[in-house]
């Protein structure tokens, strides 16, 4: 691990590829923005000798963030993507957004992942979000390990900070969260600062000192060996104490000096199951060095202590049609199984499709059986077709550096899927199957856009359509209510995003309106009506004379027709006419132009003539008389009410509950939760909570989450409603 005497620098230039999955390791980089993920990614690769000194590939773009958007927002947005060699080992890096309005691209990376590297800030500490990230890979029992970054600050303390990654990570067992190494520090800088120069091996009591541009390891000086005795026996009971040997704990205790070996297998076997959480540091290079600090041990890490993804378990498989199969053996002459696990769209080369390989090889040119989720809901459409892959390669920036194979346990980029979506399964076509999805967030903030000319219109569908197969995050919703066209986000960020997306990517110029809710109307109480369609026009003329009621219903019931005609007064074959009228009105409202819902319509008379009565001329009677009945009663604006759950910290349970009374929500209950969260279930107005997703988040400093679903329309504030009818007025 860290403390090997050896670094194995990796081959540059070439395209890595595994032939055998126990030389695969596959490491997703999590931590909030701003924590140094990209910049580590970068330092590991150059350590590796995949880069160049200033982190850079031979086009001169950045291993990791190389998307246009990416260098205009000044931060991730996507899932990247960088292969690596370690001595014998292939090591994928997936580095992740870390702001919250790109969680989808790391759910994507975790399920792609067989152990995750937290990323820590000494400046800034761990936040709420990571915390929550944290949970969610132990939920799976996913390995872990902890790196502390931004050490060169003048607010770092390398100490306080290992204290609070126990304190936020460790709750069931913080003597399982430990450092391996203590940070080395040079001569104190004008400003007082000390820079880190070095690691300090605590395992091996060695100094790994990287002041000179190369790592050089040494013997500690006697001044420094009381300073890690402390850490180092901390550190050994840890190991012990999560050891398979129950006997080595005993030895210890009785004074036996453990073997190093001893120690560095069992705590590889910790880190891989999951059980142990080794916190190391990183820091930058020296001017001109060819390694920064920290990153071989942090390779040697990864390869030795880290799951192969033999060691991983895949998700479970079912036939397209639902029929269970047995459990995936990551076998590379097994039957074929990869998940697209990102999608993107290159302007030369078309969609590009990054897969995880769980079973079986992919060759290029060969035919697949694409499988889709069934995302309809969220505008993604659901297939399942044959489909003819195009070329393999393995990402690095810019560059795709092709591959003849793509075996079990490995990552590689598919061109030309033109079907296939994120989500998407690929297996053999004489044996489909379809792999159990992953939990993909609900976006929850809408934004309605329309095109900006007639040539935008023409390319909005098409462009909307390749912007939601790539991101399965986000909603496309066509509003048959409001006549929208609303892309449901996560946040403002991914909006922006997708917006420049649009514009870029696909050529289409929109404009963000505001979103509108389906408000509905209703009757508040009894009233009558008549219509009365007399024309003549010389010919056949228009007869149609009816006379109604309506009354309210309780609400969910609709509209309800009723004849109460005797007589024959409306011929029987009108009847059916006057309520086709009223219904058609009803659609269009008869206040303000929201639809009608939850009255009862009672047909009670009216007239005909033998020659000038018609369909048409009943359908226009009835929809007159339904009007006149308005004019004459009360309408009601209904607005729709969601039932919203909240999972809040306790810490700003009081606050969230206080917004919510705010925005006329109803708090209709809260129940404990685990992890010191409560949930709490209130009935809110939707056009209280159009930005709630993101006013959320500020609110409780992004620990909370919510849901939120359609629960009934009940009556506006008349204030509300008088403003709305107003303005309705003036448009019309």
């Amino acid at each position: 691990m860290g403390d090997k005497a050896n670094a194995h620098p990796g081959a540059a230039g070439r395209a890595a590829s595994a032939d055998h999955p126990a030389s695969v390791r596959n490491v997703v980089l999590v931590g909030h923005s701003g924590s140094g993920k990209t910049t580590l990614v970068e330092a590991l690769a150059l350590t590796a000798g995949a880069v160049n000194r200033a982190g850079r590939v031979e086009d001169g773009g950045t291993v990791s963030d190389y998307d246009e958007i990416e260098h205009r927002q000044q931060r991730s947005v996507q899932l990247s993507l960088v292969p690596v060699e370690w001595g014998d080992y292939k090591v994928n890096l997936l580095d992740t957004p870390g702001y919250a309005d790109f969680v989808g691209e790391l759910r994507a990376g975790l399920r792609a992942a067989d152990a995750a590297l937290f990323v820590v800030s000494a400046a800034d500490g761990v936040d709420g979000a990571t915390r929550m990230v944290w949970e969610e890979c132990a939920a799976v029992g996913m390995p872990r390990a902890i790196v502390i970054t931004h050490l060169e600050s003048a607010r770092a303390d390398f100490t306080e900070m290992t204290r609070t990654c126990a304190q936020a990570f460790g709750a069931d067992d913080p003597d399982a969260v430990l450092p391996l190494y203590l940070p080395l520090y040079g001569e104190q800088g004008p400003d007082g600062h000390a820079p880190v120069t070095g690691l300090i091996g605590l395992l091996s009591q060695r100094i790994f000192d990287y002041a000179s541009g190369e790592r050089k390891e040494s013997e500690p000086g006697a001044d420094q060996l009381p300073l890690i005795e402390e850490a180092r026996n901390k550190l050994i009971e840890g190991i012990i104490a999560e050891s398979e040997d129950e006997s080595l704990m005993d030895r210890y205790l009785s004074g036996e000096d453990i073997d190093f070996t001893t120690l560095v297998d069992d705590l590889e076997r910790a880190v891989a199951r999951g059980i142990f959480h080794p916190v190391l540091a990183a820091a930058p290079a020296a001017e001109g060095a060819r390694q920064g600090i920290g990153t071989v041990e942090l390779l040697e890490l990864i390869t030795g202590g880290f799951p192969t993804p033999l060691e991983h378990p895949a998700p479970a498989v079912t036939t397209p049609g639902g029929k269970p199969r047995p459990a995936l053996a990551c076998d590379p002459s097994g039957p074929l199984v990869a998940e697209v696990v990102k999608t993107a769209s290159d302007p030369y080369v078309g969609r590009i499709s990054l897969v995880r390989v769980f079973s079986g090889t992919l060759h290029p040119d060969e035919t697949v059986h694409v499988s889709g989720h069934g995302l309809a809901d969220r505008g993604h459409e659901d297939h399942d077709v044959d489909e003819r892959i195009g070329a393999l390669s393995s990402p690095f920036g810019k560059q795709q550096r092709g591959l003849t194979h793509c075996g079990a346990g490995d990552l590689a980029c598919v061109a030309k899927l033109s079907r296939a979506e994120t989500g998407d399964t690929l297996s053999a076509k004489d044996d489909p199957l379809l792999m159990e999805p992953w939990d993909m967030p609900d976006p929850l903030l809408p934004l309605a856009i329309q095109a900006h000319s007639k040539a935008d219109e023409d390319k909005l569908s098409q462009g909307l359509s390749r912007l939601v197969a790539e991101d399965p995050t986000m909603r496309l919703e066509q509003n048959q209510d409001t006549h929208q066209v609303v892309l449901w986000c996560l946040g403002e960020a991914h909006a922006d995003v997708a917006l420049e997306r649009l514009r870029s990517r696909y050529g289409v110029q929109v404009d963000v309106v505001p979103y509108k809710v389906s408000l509905r109307e209703t009757f508040a109480g009894r009233s009558g009506g008549r219509g009365r369609h007399v024309k003549q026009s010389g010919g056949h003329g228009q007869y149609a004379i009816c006379e109604i009621e309506v009354e309210p219903l309780p609400g969910g019931s609709g509209i309800e027709f009723v004849d109460k005609v005797v007589g024959g007064a409306v011929p029987r074959q009108f009847i059916p006419s006057v309520e086709k009228g009223v219904r058609a009105q009803a659609a269009k409202g008869v206040a303000a132009g929201y639809a009608l819902i939850d009255v009862r319509v009672t047909l009670l008379d009216g007239k005909a003539h033998s020659v000038d009565s018609s369909d048409a001329a009943f359908q226009t009677a009835g929809a007159l008389a339904l009007r006149e009945a308005a004019a004459d009663a009360r309408i009601h604006l209904l607005e729709p009410v969601a039932e919203v759950r909240v999972l809040v910290s306790d810490d700003h349970v009081g606050a969230v509950m206080s917004d919510l009374s705010g925005r006329r929500g109803r708090v209709v209950g809260t129940e404990q939760a685990p992890g010191g969260r409560t949930l709490v279930r209130a009935e809110v107005p939707e056009i209280e909570i159009g930005r709630y997703a993101v006013d959320l988040r500020s609110l409780s400093q992004g620990t909370a989450r919510f849901s939120r679903a359609y629960a009934r329309h009940e009556p506006m504030p008349p204030q509300l409603s008088e403003k709305i009818r107003e303005q309705a007025g003036d448009a019309s």
